[in-house]
């Protein structure tokens, strides 16, 4: 899978999607702290292993790398950043509940803004799988030659 690029300082207006997702009372903010298993263990029942150990590098670092999208407590999706290598966006999942319904675009806005809050000018989304919804939702271009990138020597999962 490919990898793409972001241009943080040329992001897309973000408000519409934000106030979609909060009409339909979703609060979109970092986990505590203390949130880190409840994060893991949600991530390791709708995703991969390898995305939990992602997830709990994000609680590593200070301001915590990752967004939570949650409706009457209740964790619909996550994004992290600089959990994979300094610069990349992701892992990022919705529950399947949820999908379709903003909050993985509402999710990236924020990650994103983050970065670029940070000072990155660029993000890399790493080992893209929907490549279609990054270009549209924030102009994510390919990265010639990224396939696999650092992905090329996975260890297997036990």
């Amino acid at each position: 899978m490919i990898d793409m690029l972001v241009r943080l300082y040329d992001l897309p207006r973000t408000r519409e999607a934000y106030e979609s997702v909060e009409k339909e009372g979703v609060i979109l903010r970092r986990p505590w702290g203390y949130e880190r298993h409840i994060l893991a263990h949600w991530v390791g029942e709708h995703f991969s292993p390898k995305w939990v150990s992602e997830a709990k590098v994000a609680f590593s670092r200070q301001p915590i790398g990752a967004f939570i999208a949650t409706r009457n407590k209740e964790i619909l999706g996550f994004a992290c950043y600089e959990t994979t290598g300094k610069g990349y966006f992701g892992p990022t999942g919705v529950a399947e509940s949820a999908r379709g319904s903003g909050v993985g675009r509402a999710l990236l806005y924020k990650t994103l803004e983050a970065m670029r809050d940070e000072g990155h000018a660029y993000a890399i989304i790493g080992g893209v799988g929907p490549r279609e919804f990054y270009e549209k939702a924030c102009g994510a271009i390919e990265i010639p030659g990224s396939d696999p990138g650092i992905f090329a020597d996975l260890l297997p999962d036990p």
